[in-house]
């Protein structure tokens, strides 16, 4: 096994995110001892710069991470730990500390699918009145009805070689599969496993 290579002050930076998303939820710097006490606890533990000391990300929130695989950067000076996410990440209440926008904009990138999960959940949890979401997540036979619709009306924007059409209809197809899957209790993780047998 790789050793780490701590910096100067014996520490090593740890990217987190997300293992079902991939949503980069936060950084904080890990020493041997945190290093090691998440290896054998499996929840993410850290050292603290400013306060000098240890600590259980989540412990007083109830906002921790169970951790799902640590992996080492090519340089060997950096973590990603992928993570179940019991709550959320930032300390201002959001589920990633990375929510400002300096430069550009993230429309056009798979965060709006992470967005779009979170409030999907919500509304299952929190039904809205004349909610689209919710009108599925309350019949069973209408939102498979639409999975079946939107496969084949997929298909069909293919096949005419449209690419608004295309685009369209992809994001109608994933929207509704998301919420069948949601209305099921049913997360990625499976799905991953069964996308990793078919990797040749």
């Amino acid at each position: 096994m790789t050793e780490l290579k701590f910096n100067s002050d014996g520490l090593i930076p740890a990217i987190v995110q997300d293992s079902e998303t991939n949503e980069v939820l936060m950084m904080a710097y890990m020493n041997a001892e945190s290093y090691k006490l998440t290896l054998e606890t499996g929840f993410t533990h850290f050292y603290s710069r400013s306060r000098q000391k240890l600590w259980k990300k989540g412990e007083t929130s109830g906002h921790v991470q169970k951790v799902v695989s640590v992996q080492l950067d090519c340089d060997a000076d950096t973590l990603l730990i992928r993570v179940r996410q019991e709550g959320v990440a930032c300390h201002l209440q959001r589920m990633s500390c990375f929510d400002e926008v300096l430069y550009g904009d993230i429309e056009g990138t798979m965060a709006i699918v992470n967005e779009l999960q979170r409030v999907i959940r919500d509304r299952k949890l929190n039904p809205k009145e004349g909610s689209y979401t919710n009108k599925l997540l309350s019949d069973e036979d209408k939102r498979l009805k639409k999975v079946i619709e939107e496969a084949g009306e997929t298909a069909l924007a293919f096949k005419g070689n449209d690419r608004k059409a295309m685009a369209w209809e992809v994001a109608d197809l994933i929207y509704h599969l998301m919420v069948v899957m949601e209305a099921s209790n049913m997360g990625m993780e499976d799905v991953y496993r069964k996308l990793s047998e078919r990797r040749k």
